[in-house]
């Protein structure tokens, strides 16, 4: 178990026994108790619970959770939790996530796990407004920037955040080059503060710069709604591309801000030193969201004027989710086929192959919202108007 679960997790999951000499991390339970005491009445999926061990199966922990009954932490959520569960002895306080406020035979279903990693984000989020400084070790390195490891998140330290005497200096931008400079930095350790933590994205992102630097708020306000800008793309991960716009200053393009069609990785649009322009979207907490697609023709607009409810259309096969099928009817413009139109997974797969087009029927059509359902065709009709 690392130092961090030693010392700031175990200790704010787990209210010891008196007997029971383990530090304490006090900061944590307080953050801890704020999660919890906000939870609803009775508990709420998502919600934090506070309750005692009361027993232990082979695979099962039986949580008493007053006022609202027994919870149980068993199956998945006991084997993704089994290291924790080990320091766990009966007559203990706990705090478990609710993942099923009645499950079976009545009991609360609760996950160890997710309530770890609800703390560990909350830890985040007071370090992001603290702005306190970490010393981290570099333990990845890729063409936007550096990988640190956070108490067990993987962080982002892009390029364009990292000191003067860390950023890459290379000619002509040579990507090759830029990895080269930054894998020297593998194993280092850097000091760097958060500057943005979003759990739903899991996105956790790092500066080395100085985080009193006096010019970040003023150059903020330079900047409204609407504005169009123009940029050099810094960094590329999962998640989108790093922009930046002027001195020790960045925005952020969403990668469903980038294209209108489907965009699966950022990378294949972009590569670090490309210019482009983007316009803002939002502002917030000192950062900018920016978009390239809303500066496009919005394809949903065009296609209002051509489909509704009971056409029917072309598609091609684009992406398979855990939904169905994304099938795109005009460039931009997909909708979803839902798995229960088909027997199964396999059914579909089988059906309606990547890349290939079918005809559809329009079940579904919400272009303010951009938003549609579809239907595969009777073959019947296929034939007719394809």
């Amino acid at each position: 178990m690392d130092l961090f679960s030693q010392s700031v997790i175990l200790p704010a999951m787990l209210t010891l026994n008196k007997k029971e000499e383990r530090p304490r991390a006090e900061g944590s339970e307080r953050a801890m108790d704020e999660l919890v005491k906000n939870s609803a009445n009775p508990p709420e999926a998502g919600s934090l619970v506070k309750g005692t061990v009361i027993g232990r199966g082979k695979m099962a922990v039986y949580v008493d959770v007053p006022p609202f009954g027994t919870g149980i932490i068993f199956g998945r959520e006991y084997l993704n939790a089994r290291e924790i569960i080990k320091a766990i002895s009966i007559g203990e306080t706990i705090t478990a996530k609710v993942v099923m406020p009645e499950g079976e035979n009545g009991y609360l279903e609760l996950s160890l796990k997710e309530a770890e990693q609800a703390i560990v984000w909350s830890e985040a989020k007071k370090a992001l407004d603290a702005k306190t400084v970490f010393g981290l070790t570099v333990k990845e390195a890729n063409k936007g920037g550096l990988i640190v490891d956070w108490h067990g998140l993987d962080g982002f330290l892009p390029a364009s955040q990292l000191k003067s005497e860390h950023y890459p200096k290379v000619p002509d931008a040579d990507r090759g080059k830029i990895i080269d400079e930054l894998k020297k930095l593998i194993g280092q350790t850097v000091s760097v503060f958060i500057i943005d933590a979003d759990p739903r994205e899991g996105k956790l992102i790092l500066s080395e710069k100085n985080p009193g630097s006096k010019n970040r708020k003023e150059i903020v306000e330079k900047y409204t709604l609407g504005d169009i800008v123009d940029g050099e793309v810094t960094g590329i991960v999962d998640f989108g591309v790093f922009v930046k716009l002027e001195e020790n200053f960045e925005g952020l393009i969403h990668i469903s801000e980038i294209d209108w069609s489907l965009v699966e990785n950022p990378r294949d649009f972009f590569r670090v030193g490309d210019k482009v322009r983007a316009k803002v979207i939002e502002i917030k907490e000192g950062k900018i969201s920016l978009s390239i697609k809303t500066l496009k023709p919005n394809p949903w607009v065009e296609a209002a004027d051509k489909y509704k409810k009971g056409d029917r259309a072309v598609g091609v096969v684009i992406k398979y989710n855990k939904h169905g099928a994304l099938v795109a009817i005009e460039e931009g413009v997909a909708g979803l086929i839902h798995i229960s139109e088909f027997k199964d997974e396999n059914d579909l797969r089988q059906k309606l192959e990547l890349g290939k087009t079918y005809p559809f029927i329009i079940n579904f059509f919400e272009p303010k919202t951009q938003k549609m359902t579809l239907s595969l065709a009777p073959l019947e009709v296929s034939s007719a108007g394809f």
